[in-house]
């Protein structure tokens, strides 16, 4: 079996609208210029739970619907950067609720390859992984790549 992506496959790719999500969905992008397969930018959104009176609370749900239109419009946004003109179409875009190392893994359950940048928003600014990618590598039923700091100048799409 090849480590390979196959051609008119997809290929999945965590955006959290940071810059290493960023640099991943290029690399991302690049890779399905090469192998003739698309691209799924998936962000991930969810909600702390409150805790009242009564115990854990879910949270009103007028702050469900800002974050979850804030992930949305992130995510467009960042494709929106990213993409050349005539190569959005070959990006969807999803939008899920739950963690988002469990939504990246289900996303890439029948992928191709699955990208994730080596830091988002969050964690430790000194890390190696953040702890998203960590567990994707750890845990992806497909190839991973962690792309890791900005592509050197004049290569970026």
């Amino acid at each position: 079996m090849s480590s390979q992506p196959k051609g008119n496959g997809h290929i999945v790719v965590g955006v959290d609208g940071s810059e290493s999500s960023k640099d991943a969905l290029r690399w991302a992008m690049r890779q399905a210029e090469l192998t003739g397969c698309t691209v799924n930018a998936v962000i991930a959104w969810e909600y702390p739970p409150l805790y009242g009176s009564i115990g854990w609370l879910d949270a009103p749900q007028e702050i469900v619907g800002h974050i979850k239109l804030s992930a949305s419009q992130a995510l467009n946004d960042a494709i929106r950067e990213v993409a050349k003109k005539g190569d959005a179409e070959l990006v969807h875009a999803t939008v899920a609720y739950g963690t988002p190392a469990a939504v990246l893994l289900d996303a890439a359950r029948d992928a191709s390859l699955l990208v994730v940048g080596s830091r988002g928003h969050g964690g430790f600014t000194g890390a190696l992984l953040g702890s998203v990618s960590q567990h994707c590598t750890q845990h992806g039923s497909c190839p991973v790549v962690v792309v890791r700091g900005p592509w050197p100048v004049g290569t970026r799409g």
